[in-house]
């Protein structure tokens, strides 16, 4: 437990990231454990609303892989993936528009209210975020990629304040909806954007040589290292996603990516107000 000096200590420390940050715009991509766990919720929700009244403008970009085996489970209807991820046929993008757009998005729009944020929930069809067209030429496949971004209604929200929290549901120009990977939306907001970074909170402590020893995890990546990564299979299965839409975003001039363990309380601050950090960081 800290004394009332260490923490003043504490905050004195990260003032120098809140000058540098300060009116930069952060793309976060949320889901996993820290999404399930309530205690944990709570501690991601508080860590965004201290770097809102510090004065960096955020956007929040959520999955809710769990949420949505949950409800896929209740419904008989089996869990598929593939490269880490979701296979989506027409039953499954009906519980995974439900789940993201109408349930998951709404408590954490309600939960950073009540705190005394302000967000304003969103999926990719809002405005036309995002357009989207099918990933896989393939009948009953709902699996999409991202054709364009509009980031207009992003800037408008939080230019006055506000914290866009999207959902990674789109539809195409015809209006059909498609189920989309949200480290992909969060990195493709990111780069429109020209984000200073983007944050993926994981179920992992970052990128590790070997992902049983902590002690391996690889703290700054060059993303012209990814390649040799991924054939060493250093990068592989769900992570593969992951540090393809931080590389994309960092082509696309985001300064900076991270992959950091959601499951540590007050990782957002760790990550972004102190100098070390506490995941893998793609530059």
């Amino acid at each position: 437990m800290l004394n009332d000096f260490q923490r003043v200590q504490v905050l004195s420390e990260a003032l120098p990231f809140i000058q540098k940050f300060a009116g930069k715009t952060i793309v976060i991509k949320y889901g996993g454990s820290a999404m399930q766990d309530q205690l944990l919720k709570n501690k991601v929700i508080e860590d965004i609303l201290f770097l809102s009244y510090v004065g960096l403008k955020l956007v929040l970009v959520h999955g809710g892989g769990p949420a949505i085996n949950h409800w896929l489970n209740r419904l008989d209807i089996e869990s598929n993936f593939h490269k880490g991820v979701r296979v989506t046929d027409s039953a499954t993008m009906e519980v995974v528009e439900m789940v993201l757009v109408g349930k998951v998005n709404q408590e954490l729009v309600a939960l950073i209210n009540k705190k005394k944020g302000k967000a304003i929930g969103l999926s990719g069809k809002d405005a036309r975020l995002i357009i989207a067209s099918q990933l896989v030429d393939e009948l009953d496949n709902f699996v999409g990629k991202i054709d364009k971004v509009n980031s207009d209604i992003i800037n408008l929200l939080i230019q006055e304040g506000y914290i866009p929290v999207i959902a990674s549901v789109a539809a195409s120009l015809e209006g059909q909806s498609y189920n989309i990977n949200a480290d992909t939306v969060a990195g493709s907001i990111a780069s429109k954007l020209k984000a200073e970074k983007l944050i993926l909170l994981t179920d992992t402590s970052g990128i590790m040589q070997n992902i049983h020893d902590p002690q391996t995890l690889i703290r700054l990546a060059d993303v012209s290292k990814i390649e040799e990564l991924k054939k060493k299979n250093v990068i592989s299965g769900g992570m593969i996603p992951k540090v393809d839409c931080c590389t994309q975003a960092i082509s696309n001039g985001v300064k900076s990516a991270h992959i950091i363990d959601g499951r540590v309380e007050h990782a957002l601050l760790l990550e972004i107000l102190t100098k070390n950090g506490i995941g893998s960081m793609l530059v």
